[in-house]
């Protein structure tokens, strides 16, 4: 009884924000994508300690793995507790068995001192041997300086660039301002209100897009390669699947799911590997966009890793104690909330 099919990815995630849930109310309404930013994720990832990020990040893959997710590209930012971040993520994950590809995301917000510290940390991590992408948070909070840095650094290790472009109306001159350093190998994520084609491949959330009111990004108009994200609400990424073919549909009545589950396989391209684990799911046809499109509720039961290390038995991780994890970020969410 099931199916069985690879590993999933989250092309695009922050586990940082794993902790936010029910976090106190932001002290105005925003009323505005910016105003989003300001008052709720910019306060948040500024009283951040690496004893919160461990607990977000544990807490986070954790429950991607019961999700079927068995890779993640994520993007961090932690202005107050830059330096040893990304390894505290790196080791989070690695202790739940799931893949990670990491990034701190480079801002200008903090003063050229924040933005030489945020580039420092992607160098270290990657020298290290960290599997990653070099981080820019958006081009709108960074100097022109800062975003020639990181593509300077991206391209003398050898990897991409992991960057939030056009999400909103604030970054609606980043086309411009990255055309001519863009690159194939660049991840761009949102993209909803791009003016131009840029090289790369372009990370769709739909959640988060709608969650913000910042628009429909209408992917498939787009020449790029496409992979799904989560922008932090989560990793279960056959949900996205059907959020992001819904959306589709309600933009082109023509739309097939089969559109979007070409963008869920697509984060193959970004982890290879994580097409060689495999997910018992408790469904018949959990590996058929037609069905699954039209049928919530589907778990994962068993996720086996390229290794063979059964990662997930009956519904339930095998490296950690999902209570005592949950219990652990209860904690350490109570500190961060108290900041806020």
């Amino acid at each position: 009884m099931g199916t069985t099919t690879p590993g999933l990815v989250c092309a695009h995630h922050h586990l940082y924000s794993t902790l936010a849930r029910g976090m106190p109310a932001p002290p105005r309404q925003p009323t505005a994508f910016g105003q989003i930013l300001e008052q709720v994720w910019w306060r948040l990832d500024a009283a951040l300690d690496l004893d919160m990020i461990r607990a977000s990040a544990l807490l986070g893959a954790t429950e991607a793995l019961m999700a079927g997710t068995t890779a993640i590209v994520d993007h961090h930012e932690s202005p107050n507790a830059i330096e040893g971040s990304l390894d505290v993520i790196a080791d989070a994950c690695a202790e739940v068995g799931v893949r990670v590809v990491c990034a701190y995301g480079v801002t200008d917000r903090h003063g050229p001192d924040g933005a030489r510290r945020g580039l420092e940390e992607n160098e270290r991590f990657l020298r290290a041997g960290g599997r990653g992408l070099v981080g820019v948070h958006a081009a709108f909070t960074c100097s022109d300086a800062t975003l020639e840095a990181a593509a300077s650094l991206a391209a003398e290790l050898g990897v991409g660039v992991h960057i939030h472009v056009a999400e909103g109306p604030e970054d609606h001159s980043a086309g411009e301002r990255l055309e001519a350093l863009a690159a194939d190998d660049w991840l761009l994520v949102h993209c909803v209100s791009l003016d131009r084609d840029l090289p790369g491949t372009i990370a769709h959330n739909p959640r988060s897009n709608m969650n913000n009111a910042v628009g429909y990004a209408a992917p498939a108009r787009r020449p790029n390669p496409i992979v799904l994200g989560t922008d932090g609400i989560g990793a279960d990424m056959l949900e996205e699947f059907r959020l992001a073919y819904v959306a589709h549909r309600a933009d082109d009545l023509g739309a097939s799911p089969v559109t979007a589950w070409g963008w869920l396989e697509g984060g193959y391209a970004l982890v290879p590997e994580a097409r060689a684990d495999t997910v018992t799911w408790s469904y018949d046809h959990a590996d058929s966009p037609w069905h699954v499109a039209f049928t919530p509720g589907m778990r994962a039961i068993r996720v086996v890793s390229g290794d063979g290390v059964v990662l997930l038995d009956d519904g339930l991780p095998t490296r950690v104690d999902v209570a005592e994890v949950r219990a652990h970020a209860a904690e350490q969410a109570a500190r961060l909330h108290a900041l806020l």
